[in-house]
């Protein structure tokens, strides 16, 4: 047994540099079936973030079809998500720069089939009948107070009015899913102030002959009900998720009412922040595979359609996301504890599990990983909250005798998402150098039910707060942390998060805030149409509840900030504009505190280059090793901290 070197945590020297996090690693994203070839997005770091489609069969495996000058990206919503589909090896795929959809046959170039105008593309799918493609358009060419949103036809050639309209009028569409014989277009829509998981409406209606819509039909969902992702069987049976117990399961329309399949406490959907999310498919008419979470742990099942009986099928995974299915096999992206996220091909006849593609080439020895912990702690209100917990650890060393380590309380962006425990190399970067990690699914986050996600209505700013300094503070209490070492960090809804608990709680000593917001007032008036409503369930109608706004931004307090913090930003942000950070960096200058500010060009929200990636991280590294006094074991570039 090798004798461990003493030194304090966070001095700790690790093989998990962010040079080896940005090198060889992508983002899977995107996933789809057409017939036996299978196809994904990766988000490539190491490309200055561009989105390149990858197609895999038995015979050539991975290939790109990309060219170098195309990005496969839609900026509907601005968070895009379903950018392309595939059809008899033909992709029709929307290009970031320009938001054209581009025909790219095998082995040809790129060909945009809609015209160069201020119009966006997403959710595409394949009409056979007509020969055409049906998809979502968001339209920015109009006199409109805000880009307006439909449901369009669009040829598979050339044209100059980019789609014709077959259903509009509402706020927001998505998920357009045509029946098996084509005969019935099904989607989801809704409007403003919801978002796609408080309130949505599924239709239906019947396609002619010459490819327009009849009569439309509401079958399930409302104001209050989210329906997501319907889905048509083989035999012509719409399935859809729904929230209407309280927890979204899979129902299906079965003489003229929603029929339950499996009712449990589980949530067999997530909220859809981008378009094309899957988690389920049809193997055959009797068979379903799905996805569910069940107290914040994922798992993948086989479900019969006819006796309703579900079984789990057996996976090394703790993670699934887009889930895709076909007769003999299932492909999905799946995390698990201790290696990097992968494409997975599951045989459904001997659930023999094939790899496809690695996120991260990385092999790390398992001496220098942090499992994570699930843990259910104490808040507010008599309430739990949920998070994960890593502590500190590196084969190679630990620390002096009654030191306690330095925590990071990470707070997910969304609000509405949701924080997971498959493998993130970022986290095991931290723990790997003495800190312990706190991964914080605060009351809003998804995987929990519906009450739980709704515990943020009216209330944010408020409940994830406390349940981020409750969750630190319940490390402290079992000494696993030490009380005056704590940071706090978090991207967009997860920067407002940090900037508030660092400005209205005195419990963290620093903190990070990426993208985050300051000044809800500002947020109001300057971010994109689909979040422009958000803040009404959030926080409350605007301008009926100004005094909320105000009081709940980080901006007005100053004067109540008393410790460093560190801002990263993108300069091309639409949703969290730069100006965000930048007002709250002059007035924390103004009062005296050390603060940072990185400003990186040419990034929108969230960072997709590989050296803003690498730079942020050790960056907010470097910045508590300052505040902290500890001295890193890497040699990294300083940062310009201003002190008092």
């Amino acid at each position: 047994m090798v004798e461990r070197s003493i030194s304090t945590y966070g001095s700790w020297k690790s093989p998990i540099t962010s040079d080896l996090i940005v090198a060889d690693t992508v983002k899977l994203i995107e996933l789809t079936i057409d017939q036996e070839e299978i196809y994904w997005v990766e988000m490539r770091p190491a490309e200055a973030g561009r989105y390149v489609l990858v197609r895999w069969n038995s015979e050539e495996k991975c290939t790109d079809l990309t060219p170098e000058s195309f990005n496969v990206r839609t900026r509907v919503h601005e968070y895009g998500g379903g950018a392309f589909v595939a059809e008899d090896r033909c992709v029709y795929f929307s290009n970031f720069s320009d938001q054209r959809i581009y025909r790219q046959s095998s082995g040809g170039k790129p060909t945009p089939i809609t015209p160069e105008t201020d119009r966006r593309y997403a959710d595409c799918v394949f009409d056979k009948r007509h020969g055409r493609l049906i998809c979502v358009r968001e339209d920015h060419t109009t006199s409109a107070a805000e880009a307006v949103n439909s449901l369009v036809s669009k040829s598979l050639h050339d044209d100059i009015d980019g789609g014709d309209v077959m259903v509009s009028g509402r706020d927001f569409y998505a998920s357009p899913r045509l029946s098996p014989d084509g005969t019935k277009l099904a989607w989801v829509e809704w409007d403003h102030p919801n978002m796609p998981w408080d309130g949505t409406e599924l239709c239906v209606a019947e396609i002619a002959l010459d490819g327009t819509v009849g009569e439309i039909k509401r079958i399930a969902g409302g104001p209050t009900e989210s329906v997501l992702q319907p889905e048509w069987s083989p035999d012509g049976v719409l399935y859809f998720l729904s929230d209407c117990s309280g927890w979204w399961n899979l129902y299906r329309w079965v003489d003229d009412r929603a029929e339950p399949l499996c009712p449990m406490e589980a949530e067999f959907g997530y909220p859809m922040w981008v378009f094309g999310m899957s988690s389920y498919g049809f193997q055959s008419s009797a068979t379903i595979i799905c996805t569910y979470a069940e107290n914040g742990s994922q798992h993948l099942a086989s479900l019969d359609t006819r006796t309703l009986e579900m079984a789990l099928l057996s996976t090394p995974y703790c993670s699934f996301h887009n889930l895709r299915v076909g007769p003999t096999y299932a492909v999905f992206v799946a995390g698990s504890l201790t290696d990097p996220t992968v494409v997975a091909r599951l045989d459904l006849n001997t659930c023999d599990i094939e790899v496809l593609r690695r996120s991260s080439a990385v092999e790390i020895d398992s001496g220098y990983l942090s499992v994570p912990q699930a843990i259910t702690f104490s808040t507010e209100n008599g309430l739990s909250a949920h998070a994960y917990y890593y502590s500190p650890n590196n084969r190679d060393f630990e620390a002096p005798a009654g030191e306690l380590p330095p925590l990071l309380v990470k707070s997910h962006g969304g609000p509405t998402s949701a924080t997971s425990n498959d493998f993130n190399l970022i986290i095991q970067y931290w723990t790997s150098r003495g800190f312990s990690v706190l991964d914080v699914n605060y009351g809003g986050s998804t995987g929990y039910g519906r009450g739980y996600r709704d515990r943020l209505r009216g209330q944010w700013g408020v409940v994830d707060v406390d349940d981020c300094v409750n969750g630190a503070l319940h490390l402290v209490r079992q000494r696993l942390v030490d009380e005056n070492r704590l940071a706090i960090d978090g991207g967009s809804a997860g920067g407002y998060t940090t900037l508030n608990v660092l400005t209205f709680r005195d419990v963290f000593r620093a903190g990070a805030s990426l993208y985050g917001i300051s000044d809800l007032m500002v947020f109001v008036g300057d971010t994109h149409k689909f979040e422009s409503r958000y803040l009404d369930s959030l926080i409350g109608p605007y301008p009926q509840r100004r005094d909320l706004y105000e009081r709940r931004s980080a901006i007005n307090y100053v004067d109540q900030l008393s410790c460093p913090v560190i801002f990263f930003q993108g300069d091309e942000d639409k949703i969290v504009p730069p100006n965000q950070a930048e007002m709250m960096v002059k007035a924390l200058r103004k009062k005296g505190l050390p603060v940072a500010y990185l400003l990186f060009a040419g990034e929108q929200h969230g960072f997709r280059q590989s050296q803003n990636i690498k730079r942020a991280l050790d960056a907010e590294f470097y910045f508590y090793s300052r505040v902290f006094g500890f001295e890193p074991s890497d040699d990294i570039e300083p940062v310009e901290i201003t002190f008092p």
